[in-house]
């Protein structure tokens, strides 16, 4: 079983990376070489957005603790981590919601419906074809969630049964990897649907966002080690964005900010 582990960007390289990106905000006020007033919330010139001065990001929710709706917002730990990218780079934040296979397969950045791509995407060679990565924030497990008490503990233990995943993921790749009989769903919610109806016998997805649907219904009762790791993609060869991209995972590293979102929204942050 794979301990979830922090930020995988290492931290001596925070202040190198900080210093060489050109995207970090000012902090107030500063005279243009023309001699007029700016502040420092523009977009810096090196990173060209789709709308100016704002960073907008596709991601496909629900996928709980990553993104998911609260209040009528889109919040998780995805969108705090993209909201500190945009911070950095001086620029606001702007969420769109977007079909998870369109994310995965670099066609929403291809279509200029964003800027960067969050939505617990796990970096793959397949993927990287189609866009640019940052560095990994995430380290992932798949799971199974079954309906309490029915035993359901193991890959034997479905094999002849069938099994809810969601398309276009590395989690749908796995499960037909291992021959088992799958129906997908475009989503996590309909996923969990399915297996409240008894439409499926047994539902896989990331261990994270299975277990806020633990209860008296549904119990996660393994996981399976796939050794995935979670990235932010860009539009490949924006090498500005991506490496203001970098600089940010790297500064939150350091400075304690992504260990408090990761106890936030997942619990206590892991010491390795």
């Amino acid at each position: 079983m794979r301990t979830l582990t922090r930020l995988s960007v290492p931290v001596a390289a925070a202040a190198l990376l900080l210093a060489g990106c050109s995207s970090t905000a000012g902090d107030g006020p500063t005279t243009d070489p023309g001699g007029e007033e700016t502040t420092g919330t523009e977009t810096p010139a090196a990173v060209d957005l789709l709308t100016e001065g704002v960073l907008t990001v596709c991601t496909n929710p629900p996928y709980e603790p990553f993104e998911y709706e609260e209040g009528g917002e889109i919040v998780g730990l995805d969108i705090d981590i993209v909201r500190e990218i945009a911070n950095d780079l001086g620029a606001d934040l702007e969420v769109v919601v977007t079909g998870f296979d369109g994310i995965q397969s670099g066609a929403a950045l291809e279509a200029r419906q964003c800027d960067i791509v969050a939505s617990g995407i796990t970096i793959t060679e397949e993927r990287a074809l189609n866009m640019d990565f940052t560095d990994p924030y995430f380290d992932a497990t798949q799971a199974l969630l079954v309906p309490a008490g029915s035993g359901l503990d193991s890959l034997d233990a479905i094999r002849d049964l069938e099994v809810g995943v969601q398309q276009a993921t590395t989690g749908l790749d796995w499960a037909v990897e291992q021959g088992l009989d799958t129906i997908e769903f475009e989503d996590l919610g309909l996923q969990i649907e399915a297996l409240r109806n008894g439409s499926v016998d047994a539902v896989i997805n990331d261990y994270l966002v299975l277990l806020p649907f633990e209860g008296d219904q549904f119990e996660v009762t393994t996981q399976f080690d796939t050794g995935e790791q979670y990235g932010f993609g860009v539009r490949k060869g924006n090498e500005a964005l991506l490496t203001a991209a970098n600089a940010t995972l790297a500064r939150i590293a350091a400075d304690g900010t992504y260990d408090t979102l990761y106890e936030q929204y997942i619990g206590k942050a892991p010491t390795d």
